[in-house]
């Protein structure tokens, strides 16, 4: 297997899986990162203003962490909401869950 890694050609192997017959885009991440020695959640409920996006979430069919597999496709935002925090780290999952009912009802 080849690895292609950077953001430069990130978005077009996400569409490009995305249009391949029986194609994919996965992501692959740790659940968290650790910012000035504070451990912080890599699934947010929101991006801050300004945030680049590299792949639009039309086009990202799973994602995955240490603590499993999201399935996205097909989802409403409430269900890939549900499906992200499961793959969030546990120490996050109550407040992402929080933060999810009062941004989606």
């Amino acid at each position: 297997p080849r690895v292609y890694s950077g953001s430069g050609g990130q978005t077009v192997f996400a569409i490009a899986s995305s249009y391949a017959r029986e194609g994919r885009c996965i992501t692959v991440m740790p659940s968290t990162s650790t910012v000035k020695g504070e451990k912080r959640s890599r699934v947010v409920p929101m991006l801050e203003q300004g945030t680049a996006i590299t792949v639009p979430r039309t086009f990202v069919n799973h994602v995955v962490t240490e603590y499993g597999i999201a399935r996205l496709m097909g989802r409403n935002h409430r269900q890939r909401a549900q499906e992200l925090i499961a793959v969030a780290h546990p120490d996050f999952r109550a407040e992402l869950k929080r933060q999810a009912q009062r941004l989606l009802g």
